[in-house]
């Protein structure tokens, strides 16, 4: 484990606490073994083997070498250590050199003095280290290009000195510091950081250097950080194979334009998706709302659906027949935007009234009332983002005095804010990642603000080129979707801050228009548009894939697409709204009617009795 340079002093080595394949064994000296997995048998090239056929050293165009020792690699990975073994008697390659298997053995058991002369060689006296035999190790590990010996003395040295304080040696561990690590010259920092868990409770070490459960892990976390410095050629990273195999699906689903569902692609043939897969038809017509319909959005569970209009009221639907089950009219203007919470038993309306509404999801009864401070009432409230607890929310407003506003639904005065961002910008839109760490807003200004949840303080901003309407965010908070008014929909890593995909083609001005991520892992990116289109993007390559018509004219003349979203547990179905006032149910049923109960489908011909929705088929 290493120490991180942030103000946190994260003390692992920067990775995920991932096995790197190898179980710890008895130390072995001199010529060990290349791959240490259990009770698999050794293989060094410092056994005699009996000489292999003379072969091509290529296979169809690939390195033998390197395919026969991944090969090694993934028998052994997969426990066909006797397969492993003939392979490599018959090849005649080994997967390791004994350095390397020394080295791997030495870091597993903690064996440091031999870790260190291994990875040093004939530099070890320069070091600091103890003196050894030199020449046993020539000029030590061949490092991949770029990596730095001492940083990874350094590491070997850190792991040593916090196993000593996580066995109580405070004499040891103090010695290592003064004598070992110091002696370096590496980043003061990290060093005063590392002298300050001298101090530290028991209780609390392995929480403050992000220790993992045990040493053995945090060992073989310490191998994959050092694998990662050692040439590939010498040192084959961990689950090579597999590692192939992952890339050889990811490259296939990329390249498939439909890709649609949640199963991995097979090995045994090359992967496509049909195109009649995809949820390209209209299976279901809304037609409650008497004005334009300006946000749709499904519950988490996928049971739901909410629609918002321009004609001041809320719908909730459920999503098996599609029957309306409340309508929210508590609003004395226009309904911008509906948000579930992560538990979905609540749901928040956002208005033109400058109010936002809480209600409970089963009853439909309105829970309360939240208003913006705000001296000029023309500004309503523009959206709202949930933290993960379902307690506590954001909302979002075009007032400069009273833009981002934090409530709580535990707090004894609900009806007021917890918390109010200061004054002196305007919010279009805003969502809070899925662990609640961060909350992201559109300022009107061509800044995408990100502030943390927890301090409540701004993060660097990213600035943009271009007027914003709105914002998605990818189910891991990492990336989000931004549609332009220029008629362009970017998606922006926020961890980086850099603009990593373009998608163009949708037309759009002067109206909010809004995206999404589509499909069972997200593999596409689907915006409504002004031209009364739903245009589909594949997210990976930026293909124009699909664009779907449906939607009509509304009152104002226009053929506007103002919002979609796509269904979190069925990847064969998304909503759509528009100014038609319509809100269009598309799937990738072949038939509408084989998708409905058989007791509604009588009904498809007109309007049943106990709602007032029109199930039409346009096919």
């Amino acid at each position: 484990m290493r120490v991180d340079e942030d103000s946190e002093q994260v003390f692992s080595n920067g990775h995920s606490a991932s096995s790197n394949g190898s179980t710890p064994r008895k130390p072995l000296h001199g010529a060990l073994n290349g791959h240490v997995n259990g009770s698999s048998p050794s293989y060094t090239n410092g056994t005699s083997k009996k000489l292999a056929p003379v072969r091509s050293p290529t296979y169809r165009g690939h390195n033998r070498e390197e395919v026969v020792r991944i090969l090694i690699q993934g028998l052994l990975d997969m426990g066909y250590s006797d397969a492993a073994n003939v392979l490599s008697s018959e090849s005649g390659y080994e997967l390791e050199s004994p350095s390397v298997a020394a080295f791997r053995n030495a870091i597993l058991e903690g064996i440091w003095s031999e870790a260190e002369a291994i990875l040093l060689g004939s530099h070890q006296h320069e070091r600091g280290g103890p003196l050894l035999d030199d020449d046993q190790y020539g000029d030590g590990l061949v490092l991949a290009e770029g990596a730095d010996r001492g940083q990874m003395l350094f590491w070997i040295r850190q792991q040593k000195f916090l196993e000593l304080l996580d066995r109580r040696d405070l004499g040891m561990a103090l010695m290592v510091l003064r004598q070992e690590l110091t002696p370096l010259g590496h980043d003061i920092h990290q060093l005063h950081a590392l002298s300050t868990l001298l101090m530290c409770p028991p209780e609390d070490l392995r929480t403050k250097t992000h220790w993992p459960g045990t040493v053995e892990e945090s060992r073989k976390m310490l191998l994959q950080d050092l694998s990662r410095s050692i040439a590939p050629s010498v040192m084959i990273r961990d689950h090579r194979l597999a590692e192939l195999f992952d890339h050889i699906k990811q490259s296939q689903i990329n390249q498939c334009l439909y890709h649609n569902t949640a199963e991995p692609p097979s090995l045994y043939s090359d992967h496509i998706c049909d195109r009649e897969d995809f949820p390209s038809r209209t299976f279901l017509q809304l037609e409650d709302h008497t004005g334009e319909v300006w946000h749709v959005q499904f519950s988490h569970d996928g049971t739901k659906l909410a629609t918002a209009s321009q004609d001041q009221t809320v719908n909730i639907y459920e999503t098996v027949t599609f029957k309306r089950l409340h309508t929210l009219s508590h609003h004395s203007a226009e309904v911008t935007y509906v948000s579930w919470s992560p538990d979905d038993t609540k749901i928040i309306t956002c208005s033109k009234d400058c109010k936002a509404r809480v209600y409970d999801v089963e009853t439909g009864r309105l829970e309360v009332t939240l208003e913006h401070q705000s001296v000029d009432q023309n500004y309503g409230i523009t959206a709202a983002a949930w933290t993960p607890d379902s307690q506590g929310f954001v909302t979002s407003s075009h007032d400069r005095n009273s833009q981002l506003c934090y409530w709580n639904l535990r707090s004894p005065k609900r009806e007021k804010p917890e918390h109010v961002w200061p004054r002196g910008f305007r919010v279009q839109d805003v969502a809070i990642t899925e662990d609640g760490n961060w909350l992201v807003a559109l300022d009107n200004q061509d800044i995408i603000r990100i502030f943390d949840m927890h301090t409540y303080r701004e993060e660097p901003p990213i600035k943009v080129t271009g007027k914003m309407t709105s914002l998605t965010l990818s189910r891991d908070g990492r990336t989000v979707l931004v549609n332009f008014a220029v008629g362009e929909v970017h998606m922006i890593d926020l961890v980086t801050r850099e603009t990593v995909r373009k998608f163009r083609g949708q037309k759009q001005g002067e109206f909010v228009i809004r995206s999404c991520f589509g499909g069972a892992a997200e593999n596409f990116v689907v915006s409504g548009s002004e031209d009364g289109l739903i245009y589909v993007w594949h997210k990976e390559n930026e293909s124009l894939i699909e664009k779907l018509s449906g939607h009509g004219r509304g009152q104002g003349g226009k053929e506007c697409v103002t919002t979609v979203d796509w269904h979190p547990r069925d990847a064969g179905m998304f909503a759509s709204g528009g100014d038609d006032r319509k809100v269009r149910i598309w799937t990738n049923l072949r038939s509408p009617v084989e998708g409905l109960p058989s007791s509604l489908n009588r009904s498809l011909a007109r309007h049943d009795s106990e709602r007032t929705s029109a199930l039409r088929s346009t096919l």
